[in-house]
């Protein structure tokens, strides 16, 4: 997937009221992912600079409002315990106003949860793609008439905004956030750190094959899979055999076998294969123009009919389209 070119600067908007999961679950994976080098700033603002929780605790030190953003920014509204009265107080008026005036034109804006009615009343999703908490599908498309609410998704991408279902699913748009800006290894890095499974993308019926076969704990399969998510992007001819993954994770390569397809449900030249797949995907994307021989060199490939006959193995399109 490509990457910014730039720091993207996130700014966590927060209100009264705010359930503390929709803040600190998509704050604390972007700033895993800022300490394990991707290019984030982090920001926590709000209209007030103390705002009682959801837990009747009280977040302090918070930021202003920015009057404007700077480029390459995001925005992300965190949601409410009790949206419908938290909504109506003069504090989340004011983030409707600044909604309206404070935005650039490269601003992406995101929610969490309850976060999208908010973007609904400063105008952010008319007539796009988005979704809310289930229990809020009806009030959101009240809001926004002519948006395209979508019940059935964790959460969606509609370009330059993103909303989310709410609660945990932050989280899987945190990780999202991270693959676009700092790569896919780096976002399943976070979800490891966060010691989570990872979940569905915001259209695809599958995982991220980056992403998948990781909702696991074992870990002798994990330093497997590390080191060939690693090469791939540092030594993508490298050939890792079963015996050299197995002195990774310190066991067998007959026990490393079957741990693979116990804890993963492929096997290993499988997951190899799916990955370099993903990769050739991300190339095509970025490179429209790469032949199949450059793309066999590319992934790691001996040539270009072992590529091809991979790919057809895989992907049902052909690479072209």
């Amino acid at each position: 997937m490509a990457q910014h070119p730039l720091n993207l600067s996130v700014y966590l908007v927060v209100t009264p009221g705010v359930l503390v999961l929709d803040y600190a679950g998509p704050a604390e994976a972007l700033r895993m992912a800022r300490d394990m080098g991707a290019p984030l700033t982090l920001h926590t603002c709000g209209p007030l600079a103390d705002v009682p929780t959801s837990l009747g605790t009280q977040l302090g030190g918070l930021a202003p409002l920015p009057p404007s953003l700077p480029p390459n920014s995001l925005v992300l509204i965190t949601g409410n315990r009790h949206e419908r009265e938290d909504h109506a107080t003069p504090a989340a008026g004011q983030v409707v106003r600044w909604l309206r005036t404070a935005m650039q034109a490269d601003t992406r804006l995101a929610s969490i949860c309850s976060g999208a009615l908010l973007l609904a009343m400063a105008g952010h999703l008319d007539g796009l793609r988005c979704t809310t908490h289930h229990s809020l599908i009806a009030d959101l498309q009240a809001l926004a008439p002519t948006a395209q609410v979508q019940a059935d998704r964790i959460f969606v991408d509609d370009g330059r905004v993103l909303t989310s279902a709410g609660i945990t699913t932050g989280i899987d748009l945190a990780l999202y956030i991270v693959e676009q800006v700092a790569g896919a290894a780096l976002a399943a890095q976070v979800a490891r750190q966060l010691v989570m499974y990872t979940r569905r993308g915001p259209n695809d019926p599958q995982l991220s094959p980056w992403l998948a076969h990781r909702n696991h704990m074992h870990p002798a399969v994990h330093r497997a899979q590390d080191a060939i998510t690693q090469s791939l992007s540092q030594d993508p001819a490298r050939r890792w055999s079963l015996a050299e993954l197995a002195t990774v994770g310190c066991v067998s390569p007959r026990h490393l076998s079957r741990l693979f397809m116990q804890h993963t449900g492929i096997g290993v030249v499988d997951y190899q294969q799916q990955l370099r797949m993903a990769r050739a995907q991300e190339l095509l994307a970025q490179q429209p123009a790469l032949t199949q021989e450059q793309l066999a060199e590319a992934c790691g490939f001996a040539s270009a009919r072992d590529f091809r006959r991979v790919w057809q193995r895989w992907v049902a399109a052909p690479p072209r389209r």
